[in-house]
């Protein structure tokens, strides 16, 4: 099949429009087979990832799954996870990400991963990564690095950021054991992200993976701040919870990023639980599609 068989047809799904994951991990054999899966057997088995996925789909065999659930565009990160110089570390090259997102433009974006130790020369790359590849955003995650959010190493990032008008995505939350050799503390719950917004109103903050279990804490920052949002990855819709969900419907329909960090969570299962819990139809659409093409600035 070419490229072009994988454009998408919003007119074969039920929304009639295609929704847009912003939070999604490449998981191929590729990747796979050159190790760089940041967690081990026995996390894939505590979040149920199917025998079939074990082994990775091709781009093709994914773009298949998100025509399936009826979402048009991925958001692809080129995740940095710890010191490079630590066994335990592991990455997704940006020229990775870059190469899927070149076969399939209308399908993938790039996201920037975020590795604060690297210095002026991380810095460099960043810029290089979003005036050279395009990639539309930043992603951080705090909990591989030690340090919380509002952790001064990571302030000429979200500087560099907000001069490059780019979003910039983390992690907040409870930090899971992803890999039984490397043991990682929670240093960031959302609150932490309260500061980083007071500092730089020009930069525009997703937290992502709810900030569970304190998911009042991230509604209550995203509230104070305009430029703070929030998204809906790593947990099944139907566990996002009630306050949550009705955040989505009423007051915080504008604040609100689908997600589902595959292969953590399958697309098909997460766009079936949002239809299951009856969004009212113009929040739906916001949190499903229009608030991300904003927010990224994405094609429409």
């Amino acid at each position: 099949m070419t490229a072009k068989q994988f454009n998408f047809d919003a007119s074969r799904t039920k929304l009639g429009y295609g929704a847009i994951d912003i939070v999604v991990n490449m998981y191929t054999p590729e990747v796979i087979a050159q190790n760089r899966v940041p967690t081990d057997d026995r996390f894939r088995d505590k979040v149920r990832l199917e025998g079939g996925y074990r082994a990775g789909l091709t781009h093709e065999q994914y773009i298949e799954k998100m025509d399936r659930a009826g979402i048009e565009r991925s958001l692809l990160i080129a995740f940095r996870c710890g010191d490079p110089r630590m066994s335990t570390s592991v990455e997704i090259p940006y020229e990775m990400v870059h190469e899927a997102c070149q076969k399939y433009p209308h399908r993938y974006s790039g996201l920037a991963g975020i590795d604060p130790l690297r210095g002026i020369a991380g810095l460099k790359e960043l810029d290089y990564a979003v005036k050279e590849l395009g990639f539309v955003g930043a992603h951080l995650y705090p909990h591989w690095f030690g340090q919380a959010p509002d952790a001064a190493i990571y302030y000429p990032y979200y500087a560099r950021c907000a001069e490059l008008g780019i979003p910039i995505m983390m992690q907040v939350g409870h930090c899971l054991l992803y890999r039984s050799d490397n043991r990682l503390a929670t240093v960031a719950k959302p609150i932490t992200l309260d500061r980083v917004a007071i500092d730089f109103p020009e930069l525009t903050i997703i937290g992502i993976h709810l900030g569970y279990p304190w998911t009042e804490e991230m509604i209550a920052v995203c509230q104070k701040h305009p430029n703070v949002f929030m998204a809906g990855d790593a947990y099944a819709p139907k566990h996002w919870g009630a306050n949550v969900n009705h955040y989505i419907n009423t007051y915080g329909q504008d604040k609100f990023l689908f997600g589902t960090d595959w292969w953590v969570i399958d697309p098909e299962r997460a766009m079936n639980d949002i239809s299951d819990l009856k969004f009212r139809p113009v929040p739906e659409r916001k949190m499903l599609r229009d608030n991300a093409l904003r927010v990224f600035n994405l094609p429409s």
